[in-house]
């Protein structure tokens, strides 16, 4: 089935099978790897993309049912080679260890400052639940976004 799918903004037009998941596409079709895949069941958040401006989990969510929408992907997120201030405030702020969750908390992130640009410890630890990460005790991921809340004022 014919696609289009506008990512990090450029459209693509292509090929998908029906029940290809959106996280597949980008990185097999479009080879946007940074979107990680952890558990293909929305548990992890690893895959964590903005579609049309709000995160989605990206593995459930089929390529077909983004055509004609717009996705964001970390690789989007930096701008004439210098990191997103979220990007950035998770470099500062040592928010990241092994770094595989790390593409999805950015994402997820970057929809939590957009509907709440000035969030509590606890709404930032709220918006982050179903994003996992295995290495850290999120102290440093919600420091991180608390920094990026500065910066993007």
């Amino acid at each position: 089935m014919e696609i289009t799918i506008n990512v990090n903004g450029q459209s693509h037009t292509s090929d998908a099978e029906p029940m290809t998941s959106l996280a597949t596409y980008l990185r097999e079709q479009l080879r946007l790897t940074g979107t990680h895949i952890g558990c293909d069941t929305t548990s992890c958040g690893a895959c964590t993309v903005l579609l049309d401006g709000k995160a989605v989990k990206s593995c459930t969510v089929l390529a077909v049912q983004a055509s004609g929408k717009e996705v964001i992907t970390i690789e989007g997120m930096e701008k004439d080679g210098k990191l997103h201030p979220i990007q950035e405030a998770f470099r500062e702020n040592h928010g990241l260890q092994c770094g595989f969750c790390t593409p999805g908390m950015v994402m997820t992130a970057a929809d939590i400052l957009k509907n709440n640009p000035n969030p509590s410890e606890s709404e930032i630890r709220h918006g982050l639940e179903g994003n996992f990460c295995r290495c850290t005790g999120y102290h440093n991921i919600v420091k991180s976004i608390q920094h990026a809340a500065g910066n993007l004022k």
